[in-house]
């Protein structure tokens, strides 16, 4: 195996690992739920807690990679990941859940640290299927849902959450083994030019459709067991497997996105992906069973091929600080998974339904589609009219990703 598909793997296997765990919580909420009789506001409190800490915590930790590297910063998330998982193998109260919940989410921040790895070890023409790949490990997601419930009820839950704890612990140690910084990995970058990130436009339009694609996937693969139990009445097992099967999809989905945006470019996928979504979003507002898992399944697909754009585009943009800019983009993105739970808990405990919570979705989408679709227009105005007389032809590429 080459050094660069040798890190793509071990890389990808620790994001695994590491979404998992930072979705301990979310695949168990319903027995939380059912056990300490929660209200939807409670539950979903419960479920978007360790999205907070995974969320901001990237901003950090992208900059710490670029900083120290990202082997040694990866390696170390992994090895404190046994920690929470530890602490609430002893003790998972509701108020245990919340608090150790919190630093659950140290686990979340471990994607802007993969990506500085494995994008230094290829080139840009497959730089967008390489994190695609790398995305995949969302099938963490997957991993949680569906097993932890049945080790749950065979071994119970405290060995169930010390089971995944140790899981991060060995593979931490592995890890540090077998992965290693990509060569063009440069000096440290000082602190102006990092602070010229957050005066860049691009930074935030990055981040917004980061909230959305990534923030829906991770706000409907940790609240759909809950709605599938509430809405359609399902066991605990049956809705953990359908999704499962959600997960699986939108994980499958991110390389195909990435390696579409490296042959048609990052932002025609985008304007699919965001369309596609204000249309499908209206099916998940449905109480038919079939009706609703083809809305389901459809924003899965949609929102895999959308997050494995938007980092085909992050490296591109920002070559020398893939690790910072990652970091602020996706902290945006698991901000995107801490507020959708909530919303959808409040619209049910006032509204008596969840409905409103998809429509809004689909208007989101809907915005962010108009927004790209007047970026690049801009966009290629500026290179037409830009000196030398810059072809449409190589505007309308730049834009589409492509250069």
């Amino acid at each position: 195996m080459t050094e660069p598909n040798k890190n793509l793997t071990v890389t990808t296997i620790a994001f695994a690992i590491t979404f998992s765990t930072w979705g301990l919580i979310a695949a168990l909420a319903p027995a939380f739920k059912a056990t300490y009789r929660l209200t939807a506001t409670q539950a979903s409190f419960m479920i978007a807690i360790p999205v907070i800490l995974g969320s901001v915590g990237r901003l950090p930790m992208g900059w710490l990679a670029d900083r120290f590297g990202p082997r040694a910063v990866m390696g170390a998330l992994l090895l404190l990941g046994v920690i929470p998982p530890l602490a609430l193998s002893r003790d998972h109260m509701f108020h245990s859940l919340l608090i150790w919940g919190f630093f659950l989410g140290l686990a979340g921040t471990s994607f802007p640290v993969g990506v500085a790895l494995v994008s230094g070890w290829f080139p840009r023409e497959r730089v967008g299927f390489a994190l695609g790949i790398y995305g995949a490990g969302n099938i963490g997601q997957s991993i949680a849902v569906f097993f932890a419930p049945l080790l749950a009820r065979q071994f119970g839950i405290g060995r169930t959450f010390l089971l995944f704890g140790l899981a991060s612990l060995l593979w931490g140690l592995s890890f540090l083994a077998l992965a290693k910084n990509a060569p063009q990995i440069g000096p440290v970058k000082k602190s102006n030019e990092t602070i010229r990130l957050f005066r860049d436009r691009q930074t935030y339009i990055l981040s917004l459709f980061y909230f959305l694609t990534f923030g829906g996937f991770v706000a409907l693969a940790i609240y759909l067991p809950t709605l599938l139990r509430e809405i359609f009445s399902l066991s605990a097992a049956d809705a953990g497997a359908r999704t499962a099967g959600f997960v699986l999809l939108a994980t499958a989905a991110r390389p195909m996105g990435g390696w579409l945006s490296d042959k048609y470019g990052g932002n025609s996928v985008l304007s699919v992906t965001f369309a596609g979504l204000a249309a499908v979003a209206w099916f998940m507002a449905c109480p038919n069973m079939v009706v609703f898992t083809v809305g389901a399944l459809g924003c899965a697909a949609l929102l895999g091929l959308g997050n494995g754009a938007v980092f085909k585009l992050v490296p591109q943009y920002f070559p020398k600080q893939t690790g910072t800019v990652t970091g602020v983009v996706g902290a945006a993105g698991g901000l995107g998974g801490f507020f959708p739970p909530l919303v959808l808990g409040v619209f049910r405990d006032h509204l008596g339904s969840y409905v409103f919570g998809f429509i809004l979705l689909s208007l989101f989408a809907a915005c962010c589609l108009l927004l790209h679709l007047a970026q690049n227009r801009k966009a290629v105005l500026k290179a037409q009219q830009a000196p030398g007389g810059i072809c449409l032809q190589n505007a309308a590429r730049r834009v589409a990703g492509d250069q």
